[in-house]
């Protein structure tokens, strides 16, 4: 994977500014996004606030466009794309959410039945009940008992808050779901695991310290390519030299060849795909965080909105 350091200079360099993301970007498609703890939407060059008084995160559009599913106080919570009618579905603390293709279903992360993260899925109707995913030997056990809920206002820092992220993504095949942690945790200190739906088999994809590994890091933020023939991730790494490590970076991740590559610049972190060509991802604009547009290919960079943690609805063909 080549060294994100060796392109900092040529991708800062070619970032754009945020008139010319209305041409950039495709007006078909509405992009959810967070801005001072709360939801905004864009579409066609506006812009509508969905949400006051903060306190949200990680927004996922439902695959019909009708509903965001989104983070508050450490719980799950659904509501209406237009911001009205909003539902907590969940009082289990949870991460991440993420849909499944057909829309019947929400994955989340909370705590599992062997003490680490484990992936749950619930469906968004009414007084429905949580169902343990991963990990599959938890599957045949209780619940667990609720964890205690975040409290208090985070003060860490961005890599140590990314860290412990453990926002989850379903492929768009419905098969798998990709979640921080796993059986893999048994041989590393960090990894980010594949998991199978139909039998709660897991496959390790990115590791960090542990067995004959000499580094620290994590993966984490995991996202699909609508295709399911790319896998992205937010990464961090400390090496056995200084000239190992890598600050916080985007990798993409090709599930036939296995083969890795970092996409973007420096401290970007939790993309999204809009097509096999370009993706938004949070980075670093005017010194705040802003949803930016990323050529994979050229690495053209484009400011869209200030904001991050975005999230695609790509408009119906």
């Amino acid at each position: 994977m080549k060294k994100i350091t060796a392109i900092v200079a040529t991708v800062l360099g070619s970032l754009v500014a945020p008139h010319a993301a209305a041409a950039a970007t495709s007006s078909s498609s509405s992009v959810a996004y967070v801005r001072n703890g709360d939801i905004y939407v864009s579409k066609g060059g506006g812009e509508a606030r969905l949400t006051t008084g903060g306190g949200r995160s990680r927004p996922r559009w439902s695959p019909d466009g009708r509903q965001i599913a989104y983070l508050k106080g450490g719980q799950l919570w659904v509501m209406r794309a237009d911001g009205g009618v909003a539902r907590r579905l969940t009082t289990r603390a949870a991460a991440g959410p993420s849909w499944s293709p057909d829309g019947k279903w929400i994955a989340f992360a909370s705590l599992s039945c062997t003490g680490g993260p484990g992936v749950f899925r619930i469906s968004p109707a009414a007084n429905a009940q949580p169902e343990v995913l991963f990990p599959g030997d938890c599957r045949t056990e209780e619940l667990p008992d609720e964890p205690a809920l975040p409290a208090g206002r985070q003060t860490a820092t961005l890599t140590e808050r990314l860290r412990t992220d453990d926002t989850v993504a379903w492929s768009p095949d419905g098969t798998k779901i990709a979640f921080r942690g796993g059986d893999c945790e048994s041989v590393y200190d960090a990894c980010l695991s594949v998991g199978t739906v139909a039998t709660g088999g897991e496959q390790t994809v990115a590791a960090y310290g542990g067995g004959s590994l000499q580094n620290r890091g994590f993966a984490v933020v995991p996202e699909w390519r609508s295709d399911g023939q790319r896998l992205a991730w937010t990464a961090y790494q400390e090496g056995e030299t200084a000239a190992d490590n890598e600050p916080v970076h985007v990798v993409e991740y090709d599930p036939a060849t296995r083969a890795k590559r970092t996409v973007g610049g420096a401290g970007d972190r939790e993309l999204a795909y809009t097509d096999s060509t370009h993706a938004l991802v949070t980075g670093q604009y005017r010194g705040r965080s802003w949803v930016l547009r990323v050529g994979l290919a050229d690495g053209s960079r484009v400011a869209f909105r200030e904001g991050s943690q975005p999230s695609v609805l790509a408009a119906k063909r």
